[in-house]
């Protein structure tokens, strides 16, 4: 049997945004760590029915909404003070399936039901998909993502002393489809699609809602998750609470966040504050040009066309 390096090596590459190579698997361009650990997690990773899965597309609120989820989840474990939110990045508080739960499944806090992914819909394991375990998607203006996106990348490669793409080529390759997990279309598309077949068991979030009206979203997310709020959680304020430990100034403005890494002594070490950057609605004006905007505008239309979704 070939090796998970040997089918990479096989399919379509490019160029990416951070000069490595960046490969198509299962109709999404990833680089060969993420792509040999979503095939580990398919053939490996069993679902359990309390599973709540986190799915997103990379910048589109990950880390704010495994905040608000972990919080909502562990909110009657742990008192104001004592939530590991305060001490940990919410990215070390989630497992992510294709890096912790690739080999096993059971690599995992057993009293912890969460765990994320950037996998297209298309491409989780089966038993995610089969089992009765709830499924969380959050997307975005893609416009904000690119920008996002951008930034996050251009911090890392200085971190590492090399040189980022300018906004330009990043454009043009996200237009193309290539950024990591993308096309970012697709992506919401595919999760889009599977909201509609299963409300039940897929709940479909905007970031830009979520901004709007944060409160009415945690309530929603934890009665979705099968973690609602009691009359007297509600008369007592503890929505408001999570909430205001989640919000971005918050996080941010932990000394975890400013000062911490994430998966120290791994060849993906990363600076925790990279993660937050302005947590904004509509920051893209500061980067792009008009006429990118307008592109960017119009391939989403075109996209989206007849799929009853707009961004």
């Amino acid at each position: 049997m070939a090796s998970f390096k040997e089918i990479i090596s096989t399919l379509p590459r490019r160029k990416s945004w951070y000069g490595d190579d960046t490969f198509l698997y299962q109709g999404f361009w990833c680089d060969t760590f993420f792509i040999e650990g979503l095939m580990r997690a398919q053939q490996n990773f069993r679902s359990q029915p309390p599973d709540i899965v986190i799915c997103s597309a990379m910048k589109t609120g990950t880390t704010w909404l495994k905040s608000l989820t972990f919080a909502i989840v562990t909110r009657s474990t742990f008192d104001d003070s004592t939530n590991p939110l305060f001490n940990n990045l919410s990215h070390d508080c989630v497992p992510l399936l294709e890096v912790d739960l690739a080999q096993s499944s059971t690599n995992r806090d057993p009293k912890n039901p969460l765990l994320a992914t950037h996998a297209p819909h298309c491409s989780l394991p089966r038993s995610i998909i089969d089992s009765s375990c709830k499924i969380v998607y959050i997307c975005r203006d893609p416009k904000d993502s690119l920008v996002s996106l951008y930034h996050f990348f251009a911090r890392y490669l200085a971190s590492k002393d090399m040189k980022p793409p300018a906004l330009e080529e990043a454009f043009e390759l996200f237009c193309q489809g290539v950024s990591s997990y993308g096309p970012y279309w697709d992506h919401v598309l595919g999760f889009w699609k599977a909201s509609l077949d299963r409300p039940d068991k897929i709940l479909f979030l905007k970031y830009e809602e979520m901004i709007e009206d944060t409160i009415l979203y945690v309530k929603k997310i934890a009665d979705f998750i099968g973690y609602p709020f009691s009359f007297e959680e509600l008369e007592k304020g503890s929505v408001e609470k999570i909430v205001n430990m989640c919000s971005f100034e918050n996080l941010s403005n932990l000394e975890v966040n400013k000062s911490g890494k994430h998966r120290e002594g791994t060849p993906a070490v990363i600076e925790n504050k990279m993660y937050f950057r302005k947590g904004k609605v509509g920051d893209w004006e500061n980067y792009l040009t008009p006429e990118m905007a307008a592109r960017l505008d119009s391939i989403t239309l075109q996209k989206l066309n007849g799929s009853g979704l707009t961004l």
